[in-house]
């Protein structure tokens, strides 16, 4: 395939060397705004830029009627535009708020276990992301995925707020430290006991390697994905 990589910076380029080591040419590798000129007509684009141009990225690039993986978080306010722009122009959109093969087993395990928890009222649950002290947003995208996969299952909780909560409320504490790729934890706590659930990312290469793995299945699809059709989970 040809790759056309939008955002630059660690993620693009370890994205750039697995996508090469699949066989895969990579055509553009950009940092500015995507245009029908520097994409250089690429298969699909893989988009990990930051919070504040992806929409813009994306949308570029919709518009010119290629496919898109979008690993980038915190601009999901305006991802159901996104989603019409990929129908609208017959083409395939894809978001992961993680791409790692681990953290969407770890997506299915904790909705079950969200599911397994609803009727036991002894327990609390709160969650705990850590990540780098570069990452610009609060809570990761990865964090809000787990939250959201804990209110759609358990009743008891109807949305999630960045530290202290109250009432419905589901707490996300968010930690920045020294330079951590990632690790998530849910936990459920009762007077006695805890239960805790963790996944801990190692290195970026498992976001990578997610990422390539998705550009090469979204290809002659059309519509809109995310990593659970990707892995069929």
């Amino acid at each position: 395939m040809k790759i056309a990589l939008v955002g630059y910076g660690k993620m693009g380029k370890i994205i750039d060397e697995i996508a090469q080591k699949r066989g895969h040419e990579v055509v553009a590798r950009l940092k500015e705004t995507p245009t029908a000129e520097n994409l250089n007509n690429p298969d699909v684009v893989i988009e990990f830029s930051l919070p504040e141009v992806a929409y813009d990225n994306i949308k570029a690039c919709l518009e010119n009627k290629i496919p898109v993986i979008c690993g980038t978080t915190g601009w999901l306010e305006k991802k159901e535009e996104i989603e019409k722009l990929a129908i609208e122009n017959g083409t395939a959109f894809l978001y992961g708020s993680n791409f790692s093969l681990g953290v969407n087993l770890f997506f299915a395990l904790n909705e079950k276990l969200a599911d397994l928890m609803k009727n036991v009222d002894e327990y609390s649950c709160q969650l705990e992301e850590i990540h780098h002290i570069h990452k610009k947003d609060a809570p990761s995208g990865t964090a809000i995925s787990i939250a959201e996969g804990i209110i759609n299952n358990n009743p008891k909780f109807d949305a999630w707020k960045l530290e202290e909560t109250e009432g419905k409320e589901l707490g996300i504490f968010a930690v920045r430290e020294d330079e951590v790729p990632g690790t998530h934890s849910v936990f459920y706590r009762s007077e006695v006991d805890e239960i805790e659930i963790k996944h801990t990312a190692f290195n970026r290469n498992g976001f990578a390697l997610g990422a390539v793995v998705a550009a090469e299945w979204i290809k002659d699809k059309k519509g809109n994905f995310g990593m659970k059709d990707v892995l069929g989970l």
